[in-house]
């Protein structure tokens, strides 16, 4: 653990960090590092938890956080296991599928106490399925979820590391989840769900779980925000795609950031929208980019 432990941030990232092994050359990803680049970008500062190996893979990517601005006094350093990689192929042109490796470092995160004496009532703690798969990971997870903070869960199902059990924890400790369309079905259907509707089956997966506020990303088609009774959708908008990595993770750092300004339903969605399609035009998840290209990109794609 690292000496800066007294750095609050209104964003906590718990998960993984890793190489993309791409059939072009590695790119630093993971969806937890993904958001907490972008919420960084976006003027959140934002900590990530998670564990690299003591090797130059790991320090590699201790470099980039230093470079990024991404605080890294919640980084843990691993000396039996490796940094994590992820061997990346790309299926049709832009869609890309994964080979997890395991066991990496971080299914080792420990020291639930430390982490969670950087987490307030405000804090917004950023946690996906992922990182559950190792009882280590997994305990200190569930460990941090009993603290008070606005917790944001990222459903991001990764075959084969998926059981019923451990999501319905997992759904039961957030306040915000976000689902893609597929995971959207594929969950309510794991817990007996029979729903067509999109809206029949937010609304089963709230009253389930006790969920307050549901986020659906479409793709092109943009996105909808479920919000106690109340629902706001926002079309997508046509994009030229370079790759799908991290868009949705950028999406989701969007919409945390404007969540946590405070902006009405509509703006977050409409903004987390163009921040995912943003991406999409760029290369691998965590793309060099100033903010100001966004906010152009932003104003281009919704012009009437």
């Amino acid at each position: 653990m690292n000496a800066q432990t007294n750095t609050l941030t209104p964003a906590i990232c718990y998960g993984e960090i890793l190489w993309d092994v791409l059939p072009d050359g590695p790119q630093p990803g993971g969806a937890l590092l993904n958001v907490a680049y972008h919420l960084n970008k976006l003027g959140v500062p934002t900590s990530l938890v998670s564990k690299v190996g003591n090797d130059a893979n790991g320090q590699k990517l201790e470099n980039l956080l230093d470079d990024w601005g991404i605080k890294k006094h919640l980084l843990q350093i691993d000396n039996e296991h490796p940094t994590s990689q992820v061997l990346a192929k790309m299926n049709n042109g832009n869609e890309v599928s994964y080979e997890i490796v395991f066991p990496v470092a971080w299914d080792f995160i420990n020291d639930s106490q430390g982490i969670s004496s950087q987490i307030k009532p405000s804090t917004y703690l950023v946690y996906g399925s992922l990182a559950s798969r190792n009882s280590v990971s997994r305990n200190t997870l569930f460990e941090l979820l009993e603290n008070d903070a606005i917790k944001v869960f990222d459903i991001n199902l990764r075959p084969p590391f998926i059981s019923r059990d451990l999501l319905a924890d997992l759904l039961s400790k957030a306040d915000i989840v976000k689902f893609n369309q597929a995971e959207l079905e594929m969950v309510q259907g794991l817990f007996r769900g029979s729903f067509w509707k999109e809206s029949e089956q937010v609304k089963f997966i709230q009253d389930h779980f006790n969920i307050s506020e549901i986020v659906v990303t479409k793709g092109e088609f943009g996105a909808s925000y479920y919000k106690q009774d109340k629902a706001f959708h926002v079309a997508g908008r046509e994009v030229k795609v370079t790759d799908t990595i991290g868009s949705g993770d950028s999406f989701l750092a969007a919409f945390i950031a404007n969540h946590y300004l405070g902006e009405q339903p509509q703006t977050i969605l409409k903004n987390a929208i163009a921040m995912g399609g943003f991406i999409a035009t760029k290369k691998g998840g965590c793309p060099d980019y100033q903010l100001e290209e966004y906010l152009n990109f932003k104003i281009q794609i919704f012009k009437q």
